[in-house]
Formats: structure tokens, sequence, C-alpha cells
């Protein structure tokens, strides 16, 4: 185990490399995203690959690597990995959907503010030389309406963060979810918009969420509104928005993510909304503090190594979750197979024909795949994993003690 390799990059917290490094891994750690070109010329030598954001894992960095035994993504999103194919290839992922909650919450209520007081102008104004003190457009927060779109951990630390400011606090979700306080749902994403004077979005990248917010949408927010989107870029219609804004129809907005991004610190930034005025501009940086990044990196190092180490799955996006407790004295073999009857009879066939005694077993599977983990009395647990491996639907077969 201590000869697996495993490649961090996009600057993910040190912390990472440094816990895989206590349990005997060998860690590289980069700065910058790797393109496609990239990946296919360097992961041949890496057995488990970490990203944030910015790295693409597409079908054919998959298809040749099929040697990877894991992907942690240290963000919440996964949308950037081909999943379908990684499961395929008995390749789960996971990621760190608590770890930034707390920082992007305050991110939201700390643009909110702002944005009713056009701090962000006031700001460029007075580093210019400019003294315009006024307080013309400049609200309070206390008492007005905040309509969260995606009630999940992010969106729910919001309503708490929102309500103790005195807000009045509406919530949409496609799943049913239950209210925290005082917070009311909407039964319609329509309702919410047209009641609210902010509207923060918390909801993953989706065909359904792709492009939510166009112009239909923003012409229903009320008149002199603010709208945040510290989810995913691709949300929002970026020309949409900029028209509203133009004509004065939001009176602002806070953007912390775009359709397009630079893949490093070195590369500049554009965007049709630079330059309108109380607009805030963020390089995707909401969940980017140093306890989250520090959290994260602790978050999915702790995942790899239970995967790597035992078997361990909970908490991958795209695979079986199984978590079968250790016994003392066997051999654990792991098999990822095609989800088709009869495979667990040929396995178990193989055992029984080894003579070896099954001390544990635990099969999970969904719709593509099954995830078989096995604790043995067999001395000859390598030579029955190979044998296992060589059946027809076997995607991969591994021994971790």
């Amino acid at each position: 185990m201590s000869a697996q390799r495993i490649l961090l990059v996009e600057n993910i917290h040190t912390v990472a490399k440094e816990r895989l490094e206590e349990e005997g891994y060998k860690v590289d750690l980069i700065t910058h995203a790797p393109s496609e070109d990239e990946l296919l010329k360097i992961l041949p030598n890496y057995d488990v690959l970490g990203i944030r954001s910015k790295t693409e894992v597409t079908k054919k960095v998959l298809d040749s690597n099929k040697h990877l035994v894991t992907i942690g993504c240290f963000c919440i999103g996964t949308n950037q990995v081909d999943l379908l194919t990684a499961r395929e290839r008995g390749i789960p992922v996971f990621n760190a959907p608590h770890s930034n909650t707390r920082s992007v919450a305050e991110l939201v209520i700390a643009e909110m503010i702002s944005l009713s007081r056009q701090l962000g102008d006031r700001n460029t104004q007075a580093h210019l030389g400019e003294w315009v003190k006024s307080a013309v457009g400049s609200k309070e927060v206390r008492g007005k309406t905040l309509g969260i779109v995606g009630y999940g951990h992010i969106g729910s630390q919001v309503s708490i963060l929102a309500e103790s400011m005195g807000l009045k606090v509406l919530f949409y979700d496609v799943l049913k979810k239950l209210p925290l306080g005082n917070a009311m749902v909407q039964n319609s994403l329509e309702d919410l918009l047209r009641s609210s004077d902010f509207v923060t979005l918390h909801v993953p990248e989706t065909p359904e969420t792709k492009d939510m917010i166009g112009a239909r949408e923003l012409s229903m927010m009320k008149k002199g509104s603010f709208l945040i989107n510290a989810s995913r870029g691709t949300v929002v219609v970026i020309d949409d928005l900029v028209k509203s804004l133009q004509e004065k129809h939001l009176a602002g907005c806070a953007i912390d993510v775009f359709p397009e991004e630079p893949a490093s610190n070195k590369e500049k930034f554009k965007s049709p909304l630079q330059g309108i005025p109380n607009v805030i501009l963020t390089p995707h940086i909401a969940g980017s503090t140093e306890e989250a990044q520090y959290a994260i990196g602790l978050e999915v190092a702790e995942s790899f190594r239970r995967y790597l180490k035992i078997g361990s799955s909970p908490g991958a996006v795209n695979f079986p979750n199984v978590d079968l407790p250790v016994k003392q004295g066997t051999s654990r073999i792991l098999n990822v197979h095609r989800n088709e009857p009869g495979v667990l009879g040929e396995i178990n066939g193989l055992i029984s024909k080894a003579g070896a005694n099954i001390e544990g077993q635990y099969l999970s599977t969904d719709e593509k795949i099954g995830y078989l983990v096995m604790d043995l009395h067999s001395s000859q647990a390598h030579t029955l994993a190979a044998d296992i491996e060589k059946l027809s639907r076997s995607i991969r077969t591994r021994v971790v003690y």
C-alpha cells in the first residue's frame, strides 16, 4: 500500500498531503489545474487523483487511466468528473459536502449587506479620492425578505444567519425540506422571485439548473432587488443579468461563479458584468477560507485513507456505499463487478473451492455495478483475488490487508 502514489492538484491544502504521507503514501502536490492533455501525460504515474473545481476529468482521461483507484473532489461539486464512466471503471469519487458550508454562508450574508449599502462602489470611490457621503439607495437589511433557492447544507445555514439579523426568509427546493426557524417554503421558484428583496442561489450544476435564471426569471424579481450567486456559473444567463442591471430593474448583484473561469491566478479574468455599478465580482472564493480548505483537506484525505486501507466507501457520489468493520486476523478482498444475476454465486464458488472461510461479507449494488467486501480466513487471498478478477463480469479486484 505504501507504494501507491497520489496526485493533488489546484493547490489543495497541504494538510491533505501531510495526512496521506503519514499513512505511507507518496503524494505530489501541484498548484494549477491540469489540462486534459497534461492529465493524459502524468496520470499513468499515479493511483489516486485529488482535484478541486477547475480540473476536468473526462471520459478520455478515465478510459486512458483505468488503473486509477479513486478520485477526490476537494470541494462540494463533482460535475467536473465524468461520474458515469468512473463508476463503470470501478472508481469511486468522493467530495466534501459539508466542510465549507459556513464559509459560503458568511460570504452570502456579507454580500447581501454590501449590496444594500453599496459598499463596493463606495470603497472604489474612496480609493480614487472621491468622497461620496450619501444615504440615497443605502438601506438596512433588517426587515427585508431573503429568498433562498436550494435549501441544502449551505442554503439552510444562510437561512439561520439571515433570520438572526431580522430578515424574513423564504426558500424553494425541488425536494421536500424541513424549514429551520421561521423560514417559509414557497410552492414555486416564481413565487419566491416575486416576493424577495434578495435572492441567493445554492443549487448544483445539473441539466435542470442550467440557465435557470434568465430574462424571464429576472423580470419576475422585484424592481430594486438583488441577486447573489455562489453556486455554479451555468445557473445564471450573464447577458440577461447585464441587461437587467443596465435597465435598473435589479439594483445590484454579487457573483462568485462564472460560466467560464480562469484556470489559474495567472490568467486574466473577463466578464460582461465588469464596470457595472453595485456589482460585486469575486473569483470563486465563497468556500475559500483557511478554515474551510483545511477542513476539506482533512475530509477528503480521510475518505481516501478509509477506501485505500479498508475499502470503506461511504460518501462516494457515484458508487455503492459500504462500510464493513475490520475483522482482526482476516484478509479483506474488494471486488467491483457488473450488477448482473449470478455474480455473487460465482465468487462464492471460487471461495468455497479454495477452502476459505468467510468471516464477513457485504454486497451493495446500484443499477450498474455491485461492490463486494469480504473478510476471509485464507493464506491465499492474493491468489483468490486474482481468480475473482478473471471472472468475465469483474471490473476490478484488490486485497487491502
